[in-house]
């Protein structure tokens, strides 16, 4: 009897909870995020002797965190694609956000790197994915539409209106009536040159769709933003969204591939980051009242690694991408996708952001465009050439063990060419021995600026230190021409095996020139980092610029004009170039000079005076000039204002 009246007391004091829970307004809303997902349907190694990503072992996190939250959202923060193998089928499959609607996601927001393939790539996929009549995820971006100058402006609208690509949406979940809207920052803008699409500003575009929501009935309003957040608030463009725009209750946060530990809060709005590359699952839990009080309930990253299982659905579905892919994008290059090229006796991981140094991997991309120009190009011009890759193309890092084509993909797996298929294509333009210099002086000057510029080139040895002006840190650079041969050595002791080999000894000699001021150079690097040439001047407020030309000295009309083609009058493509060279070196593996940076670029961090100030440019010139002078200036005045206080304090003397 007794058990019966505590349960029946227990019961009322429940429904008495719930009661001035559901009167207060009380709501609890969970929501699974990811961002910068990047094409990675399968594991990719983290550089580290592990691996991470999978969208099978995604599948497996998503089904727990939904056992335990059943009502919970499911979002990304957008670039979505670009970054495997399986994103050349982009344009005609939308592999993508296809697989996306197997795992269950809600809605998306748009990145920079859905328009790697232009505007109307983006366009050709919607429509691949509408044609496939699969459910997919919402696709929201209320700031960024089709330029009026766009040729094939209405062609994009079209397809984005076939889609349903909209601003903002609401969606009904648990008894809540949820907004949500997608926004595209200004510098991933900056980082989708061909989009061919106009950017609105961030922060009006939000106000006016949290006000649109907020009449319509929206209780819980979420950004799914591609701006991302940034340890220098300065360039925190989600963070200055947060401190401008009231009304936002969570923010996904993407392009910055940030990994949050803990959320941001700014007035009141949370924001959070899962990292890059399908690394982790975010869930973020939060307890509010529709009076507008929060409180954060549980928030933690899932990481994705063979600690989950796979799930088998998405498991098949992802081998069926690869066969298409090996059907359609790999046979003209005669590769199969888990074909082994060779082998590495080291890892050779992606450079460590924003640190001013040498990078193997860097120097064997950049080692690998030179060779390419030498054994693929056809009719390639007999002159001085320099190779140049940037930290922002190097992808993924190349661990120990058996390089497969796939993985060669995945380190320069961005854009695509003029032939509309995926992967930038190489390009060859001409440069002053000058702006070859203006070159380096980007990669000593502008990296600290933005840490994906920094340079890594083949053809030239340079060195600079961090300690000098900026936009003179360069002291010295020249052209380096390299011809190796290979000799056999022969097994040691007579017997049947003397004539034999057990091995070749190659052998490196190094021919240093200076460089010319005009003399022109023939510089070859990948068609993105070709269009940031242009960028060059803002970077560095004007006082570098570069202007790429064509062998005769014209200025380049069109970086099409300048592809590198194979002699079937094939685009080389980056990732090719590098799969290619990987491959000639056969079963003995990656040369052990890879094993380490090879000093070709000389990074000091000196304080010695003489280093700091000896062949200064003219802007260490005007600089000390300007320095002097205000030291002098300085002298005289606090020389004056003593004068005058001496005077004030003895006053002048009488004379009789």
């Amino acid at each position: 009897m007794k058990r019966r009246a505590f349960a029946f007391l227990l019961t009322v004091m429940l429904l008495c909870s719930l009661a001035v829970a559901a009167s207060s307004g009380e709501h609890t809303t969970t929501v699974l995020f990811t961002h910068d997902l990047h094409s990675h349907f399968l594991p990719q190694s983290d550089g580290q002797g592990g691996e991470s990503g999978g969208y099978a072992r995604l599948k497996t996190a998503l089904d727990r965190e939904r056992r335990s939250h059943p009502e919970a959202l499911t979002l990304d923060g957008g670039d979505f694609s670009i970054g495997s193998l399986i994103q050349t089928l982009y344009t005609t499959q939308g592999a993508e956000l296809r697989t996306m609607g197997a795992l269950g996601y809600d809605a998306a927001a748009v990145g920079n790197h859905e328009f790697d393939h232009t505007g109307l790539g983006f366009a050709e996929m919607l429509n691949a994915v509408v044609d496939s009549g699969e459910r997919t995820p919402a696709l929201l971006m209320a700031n960024y539409k089709p330029a009026a100058d766009n040729p094939r402006r209405l062609d994009i609208q079209r397809a984005m209106a076939a889609y349903g690509v909209q601003d903002y949406m609401l969606l009904e979940r648990g008894g809540v009536t949820y907004g949500i809207f997608g926004l595209m920052g200004t510098d991933s803008d900056s980082c989708a040159p061909s989009s061919g699409f106009a950017l609105e500003d961030m922060v009006s575009a939000a106000q006016r769709c949290v006000d649109a929501l907020e009449e319509q009935g929206a209780q819980f309003i979420i950004c799914l933003s591609h701006a991302g957040t940034n340890e220098k608030k300065k360039l925190s463009e989600d963070e200055q969204l947060a401190g401008k725009v009231e009304g936002i209750d969570l923010i996904v946060s993407g392009h910055t591939h940030t990994t949050l530990a803990e959320p941001i809060v700014v007035n009141d709005t949370y924001i959070v980051s899962a990292g890059p590359y399908c690394e982790n699952l975010g869930s973020i839990t939060i307890t509010w009242t529709e009076s507008g009080g929060k409180t954060l309930s549980d928030y933690h990253l899932t990481p994705i690694d063979k600690s989950l299982p796979d799930a088998p659905e998405i498991t098949a579905m992802v081998n069926r991408w690869k066969g298409l892919v090996g059907g359609s994008y790999l046979a003209p290059y005669g590769l199969t996708y888990d074909q082994v090229l060779t082998v590495s006796g080291f890892d050779l991981p992606t450079p460590a952001s924003g640190i001013q140094a040498g990078n193997a991997l860097g120097e064997l991309v950049a080692d690998s465009f030179l060779w390419a120009v030498n054994n693929l190009e056809k009719d390639a011009p007999d002159v001085p050439t320099v190779t140049v890759t940037a930290d922002g193309v190097l992808r993924a890092p190349i661990a120990t063990g058996e390089i497969t084509t796939s993985m060669a993909f995945d380190v320069l797996s961005m854009g695509v060419g003029g032939d509309g298929t995926s992967g930038f294509p190489l390009v060859g333009v001409y440069l002053t021995g000058k702006e070859l210099r203006a070159i380096a002086e980007v990669d000593a000057s502008v990296t600290p600026l933005m840490p994906a510029a920094q340079l890594y080139m083949a053809g030239v040895d340079y060195s600079f230190n961090t300690h000098r002006m900026f936009f003179s840190r360069v002291t010295d650079i020249r052209l380096v021409q390299e011809n190796r041969r290979t000799e056999p050595a022969p097994v040691l002791g007579g017997g049947e095996q003397a004539n034999e080999y057990a091995y070749t000894i190659t052998h490196t000699d190094r021919t240093y020139h200076e460089l010319e001021d005009e003399r022109l150079y023939r510089v070859v690097t990948g068609m993105y980092s070709a269009q940031m040439l242009g960028t060059v001047k803002d970077k560095s407020f004007g006082l570098l610029s570069l202007e790429p030309k064509m062998a005769d000295g014209s200025p380049v009309a069109s970086l099409e004009t300048c592809i590198l083609r194979d002699e079937n009058g094939n685009e080389i493509k980056e990732w090719y170039a590098l799969a290619a060279y990987l491959q000639s070196f056969g079963e003995e593996g990656v040369p052990s000079r890879y094993a380490k940076p090879d000093g070709r670029k000389d990074v000091s961090r000196s304080w010695n005076p003489v280093e700091l100030v000896k062949d200064p440019n003219w802007i260490t010139v005007v600089t000390l000039i300007v320095l002097a002078a205000a030291a002098i200036l300085a002298f005289f005045v606090i020389r004056a204002l003593r004068y005058a206080h001496r005077r004030r304090r003895y006053g002048k003397k009488k004379t009789m």
